[in-house]
């Protein structure tokens, strides 16, 4: 019914400018707006330059075609025309929050930030605080950033995008807790909010509670089911779940929708490691290390399955390399001592475990099954060292 409807504005706007042969400047705006709505863009914007040279004192005019320009890419022609409008309402907050946008897309921040404060200046909109929060991440100043969307939450309380941001936020700086009381209030006024959804729903799998955490993932998964972070984080809930083979199975339709994903790689090839996959493993793991070269664990995991693909010279090259990249990881420094071990090398295995239990020891991390290996590998390094 609606593209029927559009299809009879269409042709009757087309009539009348015929008729009136392109002098009519309400036909023209009319068939540029919907000729936008269309996806005809360089279309619309010559429908509105027809009209604002038949008046060219018309703010609206000069709007629609900075829009179009802006639409096509073309950002320092649309910061033109703005600037021109500007002339006619100089405290117009649409277009001063336009100028903004487009200073962005030119890298000219400082001027943006003029141009965004000056709009909310004369009007308070959750579009211009959001631009203007959103220039702070790209400039990696998330302090600024903090302190932008905290203000908007204060004048827009009821915002979900708005308080799933300033939610994310929190997270990435550490503060779980102001994070998650944020994340909750998106969903509250937006259930179906999926950056606030994966953003709580990250923090319950952190404190692994997987169920409640795919509950979570359940409802995100019926608006974007093509999310491949979605679908990694439902994949790591059931290897938390220790249910490997649902894990794998996730991870690979991750895997299919983002391909060059870097975690997801590292992820599959941990789980197949689990399975006692080793090609597997080694498969994504090093496809892993071709997208993210200077991340070590990568290397350390490489490294446990060249040992059970019984290679052990390239082995030990990928325990080198993870301890070059980054030297206090005490997890590398054990898988290195275990498999220099069990290949008779117990002199090196023992300066490799004295380094583990240095690092070990800094971080004071307190895992089960690390105990229980060290328990047992411990006493038996100290003797042959």
């Amino acid at each position: 019914k609606q593209w029927y409807q559009r299809r009879v504005a269409i042709t009757a706007g087309k009539e009348q400018i015929e008729m009136t042969e392109r002098t009519c400047e309400y036909a023209l705006y009319v068939q540029g707006m919907i000729q936008r709505n269309e996806a005809m863009i360089q279309e619309s914007l010559e429908s509105f330059q027809a009209a604002a040279m038949l008046n060219p004192n018309s703010l609206e005019n000069l709007k629609q075609v900075g829009r179009s320009l802006y639409l096509l890419g073309r950002h320092k022609a649309a910061l033109d025309i703005y600037a021109e409008a500007a002339k006619l309402s100089p405290q117009d907050p649409e277009l001063l929050h336009n100028q903004g946008v487009c200073l962005v897309y030119l890298n000219d921040y400082t001027k943006a930030e003029e141009c965004f404060k000056k709009a909310l200046g004369v009007q308070k909109t959750e579009h211009s605080y959001s631009q203007l929060g959103k220039m702070h991440i790209l400039r990696g100043d998330k302090d600024g950033a903090l302190a932008i969307y905290k203000k908007a939450v204060e004048n827009f309380p009821e915002n979900s995008e708005l308080l799933s941001v300033l939610g994310l936020l929190y997270l990435q700086m550490g503060d779980t807790q102001r994070a998650f009381e944020h994340l909750g209030n998106a969903m509250t006024y937006d259930p179906q909010n999926t950056k606030a959804i994966m953003g709580a729903g990250s923090i319950i799998q952190d404190h692994g509670d997987f169920d409640v955490a795919l509950t979570k993932y359940r409802v995100a998964a019926s608006v974007t089911p093509e999310s491949h972070a979605l679908w990694n984080n439902i994949g790591m809930c059931f290897f938390g779940k220790k249910k490997y083979v649902a894990a794998i199975s996730c991870l690979k339709r991750a895997h299919y929708l983002s391909p060059f994903e870097w975690r997801t790689c590292y992820n599959l090839g941990l789980a197949h490691l689990t399975m006692h996959q080793y090609a597997s493993a080694f498969h994504f793991i090093s496809a892993a290390i071709n997208l993210k070269p200077k991340f070590a664990p990568l290397f350390m995991l490489l490294g446990v399955a060249l040992t059970h693909l019984e290679d052990p010279s390239n082995a030990k090259q990928a325990y080198e390399q993870a301890i070059a990249i980054e030297t206090d990881n005490s997890m590398t420094y054990l898988n290195y001592a275990i498999m220099l071990f069990n290949s008779g090398d117990k002199s090196h295995a023992a300066a490799q475990y004295a380094k583990f239990e240095m690092y070990h020891q800094k971080k004071a991390l307190n895992d089960p099954d690390v105990n229980a290996l060290v328990a047992k590998l411990g006493p038996i390094l100290h003797m042959g060292s």
